[in-house]
């Protein structure tokens, strides 16, 4: 798990089922929980806001991204869906940004 998510930072532009898996296996193994990716992980109690600072570093250099500003919002990271909704939208930016 961990050698797959270090080689996602290397491939811009990650495909989003990739990002959703690796986001789920990392929950998975913090958590020994297999979380449905449409799971509010807030309401439902797995996460606390403790480890949704954990999880912004984890996606931050897993992915080459930084969280920043308005990104920084529970909604984001309220189910593995948003999470790689916004890892994708990042990733968008910084590729567009070097191009």
């Amino acid at each position: 798990m961990v050698n797959e998510a270090a080689a996602s930072a290397d491939r811009p532009g990650t495909p989003a089922a990739t990002i959703e898996r690796e986001i789920q296996d990392f929950l998975a193994d913090r958590t020994k929980i297999t979380t449905p990716t449409d799971q509010d992980l807030f309401a439902s109690g797995l996460v606390s806001s403790v480890f949704a600072m954990e999880l912004v570093v984890h996606l931050e250099q897993t992915y080459a991204i930084a969280v920043i500003g308005s990104d920084l919002k529970l909604e984001n990271f309220r189910t593995i869906e948003r999470m790689t909704a916004l890892v994708t939208r990042l990733q968008n930016l910084a590729a567009a940004a070097g191009a």
